[in-house]
């Protein structure tokens, strides 16, 4: 487990499932995280979903506890161990822990995991353009834009830009650990 001031991370177990399934049927919760598009999936399709997910290993996914109870998921994907990189995915499925630096902590202990314990290099992520709240957490944690894909997702009826950022251990470093 990973502690913060406010969040825990920790590992994902069949009790946080009905949670997760919860968030995961919200549709401006999956809007907002960029996924595919939004649809009803039952808690026996998510379970099987998850209990895969536990076994990748180029993964490694942790549920963000805070208060005592599950608020999202965040987690790094597509290890590359020679080049020494993932992609970190976030969500925070519990409205009431929006834009109160609930992420922002979770995004700071899976970096510093990512680079101390996994020995990475860079860690990456995608977002959408229209998300504003996730691209001040992010650029706040240390992450630069690299990159824009033009139009490139269609959500919520429209098509929007796709944000390519990255972070290297390099910066993460001289930063200060954030």
């Amino acid at each position: 487990m990973l502690y913060g001031d406010r969040v825990t991370l920790r590992a994902m177990s069949s009790a946080d499932y009905p949670r997760m399934t919860e968030f995961k049927n919200d549709v401006e919760v999956e809007l907002l995280s960029g996924g595919a598009a939004p649809r009803p999936r039952s808690l026996a399709m998510l379970s099987e979903f998850f209990d895969e997910l536990v076994k990748e290993k180029d993964s490694f996914g942790f549920v963000i506890e805070a208060d005592g109870t599950c608020i999202g998921d965040i987690g790094l994907f597509h290890l590359d161990r020679l080049s020494a990189t993932a992609e970190v995915g976030i969500g925070i499925g519990d409205k009431d822990y929006w834009g109160k630096g609930y992420g922002r902590e979770a995004m700071r202990l899976i970096v510093e995991y990512g680079f101390r314990m996994q020995n990475l290099r860079k860690i990456w992520l995608e977002t959408h353009a229209t998300n504003e709240r996730a691209l001040r957490c992010y650029q706040a944690v240390g992450f630069v834009e690299e990159g824009l894909q033009r139009s490139h997702v269609y959500s919520g009826g429209e098509y929007v830009d796709l944000v390519l950022m990255g972070l290297l251990r390099t910066d993460w470093d001289r930063r200060g650990a954030a």
